[in-house]
């Protein structure tokens, strides 16, 4: 919790920088260079090996981080420098969900029993757009005891039109009819 909140500042900081200078799309760019570079196995190795000179950390993220925005590589910098760069990929992922925000996008993730074509899931889009009046991008799982139907989460938001349940619902209601 405290790593997210932390990482939740750092986005929020980079991200009225990027909003100031207008590039934020360079800056998602530079954050997700950042975040593939922290969360390789063999970087995060080198970055928790405290036998490793700082100097060959910082050596390794500016060769990395080279093409990124100037001060995309000194955030990067910073967290090798605090020994935060566990944080990186967390970063980025809160910078993207504010870009996306500003810009009108929501994401969500659709479980449904089996898989969609391209078109279903164009047209599940579509609806959670209306429902939303947003944007959104879908992300699918595949989660065979829902039987049927599907069930989406926007943010904090559940929608369950699954037919197990449907059949729950129906279930309860015949116990209640019962009593």
């Amino acid at each position: 919790m405290i790593r997210q909140i932390a990482a939740r500042r750092y986005a929020e900081a980079a991200f009225q920088i990027a909003r100031e200078q207008k590039s934020e799309e360079r800056w998602s760019r530079g954050l997700e260079l950042m975040a593939a570079l922290f969360s390789d196995p063999q970087a995060q190795a080198i970055m928790a090996d405290a036998r490793i000179a700082l100097a060959e950390k910082l050596g390794l993220t500016e060769r990395t981080l080279a093409d990124a925005d100037p001060l995309v590589l000194n955030l990067a910098r910073l967290l090798v420098q605090r020994g935060r760069t566990n944080l990186g990929p967390e970063i980025a992922q809160a910078f993207q969900e504010l870009l996306d925000e500003q810009m009108g996008i929501a994401h969500a993730l659709v479980t449904t029993a089996v898989p969609l074509s391209d078109e279903e899931r164009k047209a599940v889009a579509e609806k959670l757009g209306e429902i939303t009046g947003k944007q959104v991008a879908v992300e699918t799982r595949v989660d065979e005891s829902i039987i049927g139907g599907l069930v989406a989460r926007i943010g904090d938001r559940l929608i369950d039109g699954s037919t197990r349940s449907k059949l729950q619902a129906l279930k309860r209601q015949l116990r209640e009819a019962r009593a």
